[in-house]
């Protein structure tokens, strides 16, 4: 036990290393949403490059301290997502860098020798920026949410929330949830157990729960109270307060990301998510070797049936031959023999004329 909690306590010491993926199309806020997590500026805005077909994926690490914890956050961006007619290979792109870090950490597991500076940079939770529509799920959210559910915790979250009413909002995220349902999208559900878990993470991840998708507002603008600084966003009508709960979700998503539930997204990405992919991995691993055995074996059967046939050949062969040889030293016995008779009749036909002669 003592070993355990000097482990844990050196962890914290060094920092918990999180990832966070955000994805979703262009004009969303993930960039502002980045920021505004963080509390500093992590990603720089720029301005859609349509001139680049495909997504681009951008890890960037930043170093946080939530209650005294320290945290070595790696945010992975991805712009360009979304930008294409096309995107099959944006979504093969995103799923093609979620299960490279597995990779990486499948081979680092089979070394006889570990990497000390070996770095896990697993993604821990996608955040999948869902476009304000108000009619539900587009065909590319399904598919990108489909895809990439059974490889990482797929957070769904709306972006620029602040676009919808309160009723509109409570509609659209009915429908959104409805279409998840529907579509049998597996997504990171805050999930609990009636028998093993205590009341309180219970009502929590309920809550939690009854609250995606995420309605998300961002902002890097700060405004002066009487209880200090507080984030806004300033409206024509109005400003609205980023870390209001009452506002919009913001606040409940990042302490639920950065403390609450960072070791639970952690423990299923190894428990549950990295080892179904490993399965999977060794078992086609297993499959490759013996349908390699499999077209070894019948390349082998080809050769000794081609040898086989070679020596049957040979064998008919040498019977020809020998066959040919017989009848050669046959005929030449036959003719030896002939030969012979032929001697014996000349020498009995002299013989009896030498007796005429008398």
């Amino acid at each position: 036990m003592s070993h355990r909690l000097g482990h844990r306590r050196k962890n914290l010491k060094k920092g918990l290393q999180f990832t966070i993926m955000v994805v979703g199309t262009s004009g969303l806020g993930r960039t502002t949403f980045v920021n505004t997590l963080c509390a500093k500026q992590v990603l720089r805005h720029e301005q859609p490059d349509h001139t680049t077909n495909g997504v681009r994926i951008r890890p960037v690490m930043v170093d946080l301290e939530e209650e005294g914890v320290k945290i070595n956050l790696t945010i992975v961006d991805t712009p360009g997502f979304g930008d294409s007619i096309d995107n099959e290979s944006s979504f093969n792109d995103i799923l093609g860098y979620v299960e490279k870090q597995y990779d990486d950490i499948l081979a680092e597991e089979s070394r006889i020798k570990r990497n000390p500076k070996f770095r896990d940079n697993r993604v821990h939770a996608l955040l999948y920026f869902i476009t304000p529509t108000g009619h539900g799920l587009r065909e590319l959210d399904i598919e990108l949410m489909r895809r990439l559910g059974p490889r990482v915790n797929v957070i769904p979250v709306i972006g620029k929330a602040d676009s919808f009413t309160r009723m509109e909002l409570i509609e659209f995220k009915r429908r959104v949830m409805e279409d998840i349902d529907h579509y049998k999208i597996p997504i990171y559900n805050f999930p609990f157990d009636d028998e093993e878990d205590d009341d309180d993470t219970i009502e929590e991840n309920c809550e939690l729960r009854g609250l995606l998708p995420f309605a998300i507002i961002g902002s890097e603008e700060e405004a002066a109270t009487d209880e200090g600084n507080i984030r806004i966003r300033r409206y024509p009508w109005g400003t609205a307060e980023v870390d209001n709960s009452e506002h919009c979700d913001f606040a409940k998503l990042r302490y639920a990301l950065l403390s609450s539930h960072l070791s639970d997204l952690k423990e299923i990405t190894h428990d549950f998510l990295y080892e179904n992919y490993r399965t999977e991995k060794l078992s086609r691993g297993v499959e490759d070797e013996s349908d390699e055995e499999e077209n070894e074996d019948e390349g082998t059967s080809q050769v000794r049936i081609k040898e086989e046939h070679l020596r049957m050949e040979e064998e008919k062969l040498r019977e020809k031959e020998l066959k040919v040889q017989r009848e050669i030293s046959e005929k030449r016995q036959e003719l030896l023999a002939k030969e012979e008779a032929l001697r014996s009749l000349e020498a009995r036909l002299a013989g009896t004329q030498i007796n005429n002669g008398h």
